[in-house]
């Protein structure tokens, strides 16, 4: 190598290890003699979110009157980042602010931590929310309260008293509503992760009825203000400060005293039930338009004050809504109750024997009995009826007519060898009228029922199928009767079978069929209007704070019933027949106002948790007037009896209050609507100056 190589050489390793020295000299430089320095740079530019939560939009009738509402209130913040500052963290402070409140310290010191600061198991009624904003222990304070905290800041550091909007059930026309109103609530670890949605730690979200359906407009925009804090947690500067923008309003097809006079009629046919040795543990009301699908006032019992999840639930209140002994309050039996509809199914029955060649003007024979195979079905009266047309059928509550309907049309089928295309008049003609299927109503957690078909008895064959040949080992000793051990046996072999048994209490709307309160009236519904089905809605439309229209909500057609005029003319005739010469003739005789309907009682397998044997389930589906339907009204009580004597009474007392009827007359100024007709247009708001008329 050359010696100009060598120098080359030289001066390139020179180089490379200059810029290694440099390298390594600004590493140790940033890592070590200013890494405290860029330390303190980086924790100087964390951002912090102070939420103001927005005021959330009203809800309310078909008039304006509010339902739920914000209301003013008062409530006391604790800034941790104060009494994190004194000697001993707040614990002198906190315990004066329990004795002034009623509370005690160990509860304040709960409510003022992070729930990651608690150890699991200890975390009820931790925060959830931010350290840099104040906590707030109660929205109840009172005025004598606040002006104790806010005229002694050197006994109360870090303590204030803020106004706020908290959400109120006003109650106005003595309406409960807790299951259609629904509640707000924090949100939770849940609602934060989802990403199509900005939620804030802290904010309060609609949590079941309309206020989870319609939360996205009422909520409105909270304030959010972000504040840059250094490394000891100072707030630094401003970054943004947004103002809250208060949520739109919502009208519902809802009236605040026809829903007061539903509940009412509700809980008193419940009570009735008792009286008359039933058990009644629960029931459902509701009231509809026949001609448009809109919920005038919907019911479920046993219910609960709404306003109870803004005051804070107790461990006890929040088991008992949650209780089977208590009747489970928090459930809404209107659309979440499946229950068996008995003989209110015979509506559905008459279109699917007339759909299978049977004339609706016939005579029929009606016996006490009919034996089918080794098991005697029989109707509930135990008179021969004899022989008389389908409509007196109707009325009367004749089941053996269907019985042998339904049996003729299972044999027909192919019976226990079922024919490779079945005509199964009965199950697709159900299918026709959506049952098991969800009536889509703007509300959480809808049911769908049940319609025991024969791929419903496949699924069913093929998920419990192992316990039935496992039957010995596997049911409760109080089970192993030889009745239910041949039973057990049967459905291991071909419990996918749809045997006569299965064909005849379809027919009447026994067996595995169950259905809810809601589908229920959106048939009668579409029976009344001529066989329009309404996708049931209790929103009316979405209105700005300023009263502009947002959205209007248009009526929905879910579908038609598989009828022709012909099949709606005899059961308009059949239903009629009921109030005036059949089950329910005791209960509207010399009612002014005409009413159709149907009675039913529904039998329940089982036994209640005390060992008595289930009691019926009460029904009566109904629309009104006959002549000109306007309305749909059902009731449901569980555990109730007959149809007639408890359900029917019910509905009795709704249209009551609906046309204004005192004794056997009608008064005009006494009606829930002008006209006898349901409001078509949307009210002017003003929660401010809400007023009703008492019913």
């Amino acid at each position: 190598m050359s010696q100009r190589s060598r120098l080359n050489l030289l001066v390139v390793q020179v180089l490379v290890i200059s810029l290694m020295v440099a390298m390594l000299g600004r590493l140790f430089y940033l890592q070590v003699a200013a890494g405290l320095k860029y330390q303190n740079a980086a924790i100087s530019i964390q951002s912090r979110d102070i939420v103001t939560p927005a005021v959330r939009g009203a809800i309310v009738d078909d008039n304006g009157i509010p339902m739920a509402m914000d209301r003013p209130g008062i409530a006391i913040t604790v800034d941790r980042s104060v009494i994190a500052k004194i000697p001993d963290k707040g614990t002198v402070v906190l315990t004066q602010l329990a004795k002034l409140l009623g509370s005690t310290y160990k509860d304040l010191y709960t409510r003022t931590r992070m729930c990651g600061e608690l150890a699991i198991g200890h975390r009820t009624g931790c925060w959830n929310g931010t350290l840099y904003q104040p906590i707030p222990i109660t929205k109840e304070a009172t005025e004598v309260q606040a002006l104790k905290i806010l005229e002694n800041p050197d006994i109360y550091v870090g303590i204030n008293a803020t106004p706020i909007p908290i959400r109120s059930y006003p109650s106005l026309a003595g309406e409960n509503a807790a299951h259609v109103l629904g509640y707000v609530g924090s949100v939770s670890d849940l609602n934060l992760s989802d990403p199509s949605k900005k939620y804030y730690q802290g904010q309060s979200i609609g949590k079941t009825g309309l206020e989870f359906e319609y939360d996205q407009y009422l909520q409105g925009i909270p304030g959010v203000k972000t504040v840059v804090v250094d490394r000891t947690e100072n707030i630094t500067r401003t970054a943004k400060n947004s103002p809250a923008v208060p949520g739109n309003n919502l009208v519902t097809n809802i009236n605040v005293e026809l829903q007061s006079a539903t509940e009412k009629a509700l809980a008193s046919s419940v009570l009735n039930a008792r009286a008359q040795g039933n058990r009644a543990d629960s029931g459902a009301a509701i009231v509809m338009d026949v001609k448009t699908g809109r919920i005038l006032a919907m019911a479920s019992y046993p219910t609960y004050d709404p306003n109870i999840w803004q005051k804070g639930l107790t461990v006890a209140q929040a088991q008992a809504l949650f209780s089977s002994a208590d009747g489970v309050p928090a459930l809404s039996r209107a659309i979440d109750g499946e229950y068996a509809p008995a003989s209110t199914f015979k509506a559905l029955s008459v279109v699917a024997a007339a759909h299978a060649g049977y004339n609706l003007q016939s005579n029929y024979a009606c016996p006490y009995s009919l034996k089918i195979g080794n098991q005697v079905f029989h109707n509930d009266d135990t008179k021969v009826q004899g022989n008389f047309s389908l409509q007196h059928a109707i009325a009367v509550s004749c089941d053996t007519i269907w019985y042998q309907i339904g049996y003729d049309l299972w044999v027909k089928d192919g019976g226990l060898s079922p024919n490779h295309d079945p005509n199964d008049y009965f199950f697709k003609n159900a299918a026709a009228f959506n049952v098991g299927v969800p009536t889509g109503i703007d509300l959480p957690s809808e049911a769908s029922g049940r319609l025991p078909d024969r791929a419903w008895k496949l699924a069913y064959y093929k998920q419990y199928k192992n316990f039935y040949c496992n039957y010995a080992t596997r049911a409760k000793p109080s089970d192993l009767t030889p009745f239910l051990i041949a039973v057990a046996k049967e459905d291991c072999t071909d419990g996918y079978i749809v045997r006569a048994g299965d064909a005849v209490n379809f027919a009447i709307g026994q067996g595995d069929t169950l259905m809810t309160p809601i589908q229920m009236t959106d048939i009668y519904a579409a029976i009344a209007n001529g066989g329009t089905l309404f996708r049931p809605e209790v929103a009316r439309a979405i209105v700005s704070p300023s009263g502009t229209l947002v959205i209007e909500i248009q009526p929905v057609i879910n579908g038609r019933l598989p009828v022709n005029s012909a099949d709606i003319k005899f059961l308009h005739a059949a239903f009629r027949e009921v109030a005036v010469d059949g089950t329910a003739a005791s209960v509207f005789s010399n009612f002014p106002i005409e009413v159709s309907g149907k009675t039913g009682t529904g039998q329940v397998q089982g036994k209640n948790s005390n060992g008595t044997l289930k009691d019926p389930t009460s029904w009566f589906a109904s629309y009104a007037p006959s002549n000109k339907p306007e309305f749909a009204v059902v009731i449901m009580v569980s555990q109730g009896g007959y149809g007639a004597s408890v359900a029917a009474v019910g509905v009795k007392d709704i249209y009551s209050a609906l046309f204004g009827v005192v004794g056997n007359t009608v008064d005009p100024k006494k009606a829930i609507f002008v006209n006898g007709a349901p409001p078509r247009g949307i009210p002017k708001i003003d929660p401010k100056n809400a007023s009703v008329k008492k019913p």
